[in-house]
């Protein structure tokens, strides 16, 4: 249950968005001092609540269906992966640097704590695919524009990117939508 929205969940029927965010849990000064950190985990321990989930992103993409899902590592694979399943397309992992056995592409960015890189197989995608690039959150934006870019190196088209949980005090939506993206999000946050 959410440390801010303690009580009896939203009726499911009248607002699953609301449904959704109910469950989202925060820790506060995690893991940094601070900071509120959304955890999603809730989400997927929950068989209802998991369901739901992943029925708001089957929806917005059952028609027309993207070539692909990517998720980002590591909380996009859950969500990607079980997406694309039930879409019947393709999954893509965009994985850390140095968990890829084959060969691969990468891209480094800035992230809220820190900086990191990102890499995908060079044959995950085709030139012309178009793909869903998802992740549980978006924070700073910088692991979404990172993937977004290594689908891009190799041809394919983002279509959107997705997300559960966007904080806009962050700024990193605004910083996608800006460079052009497209983005679905389920819930937002005030604070970091």
């Amino acid at each position: 249950m959410s440390a801010d929205r303690p009580g009896t969940p939203p009726e499911l029927t009248a607002d699953p968005a609301a449904y959704i965010r109910h469950h989202v849990r925060t820790v506060p000064n995690w893991p940094a001092p601070g900071v509120m950190f959304r955890d999603i985990t809730p989400l997927l321990s929950n068989p209802r609540v998991f369901r739901v989930l992943i029925d708001q992103f089957v929806h917005r993409y059952f028609s027309p269906r993207p070539d692909a899902i990517a998720g980002l590592d590591a909380r996009g694979f859950i969500i990607g992966s079980v997406l694309a399943y039930e879409l019947g397309v393709g999954f893509v992992p965009i994985r850390k640097k140095g968990k890829l056995p084959f060969t691969t592409v990468e891209e480094s960015y800035e992230l809220e704590y820190g900086s990191a890189t990102v890499e995908m197989h060079t044959d995950a995608v085709k030139a012309g695919d178009r793909v869903v690039l998802i992740d549980d959150l978006i924070a700073t934006g910088g692991t979404m524009m990172a993937g977004r870019r290594l689908l891009e190196r190799l041809g394919a088209q983002v279509i959107e990117g997705a997300a559960i949980v966007d904080l806009p005090e962050l700024g990193g939506s605004k910083r996608l939508r800006d460079s052009g993206l497209q983005l679905f999000t389920l819930v937002d946050f005030e604070g970091h």
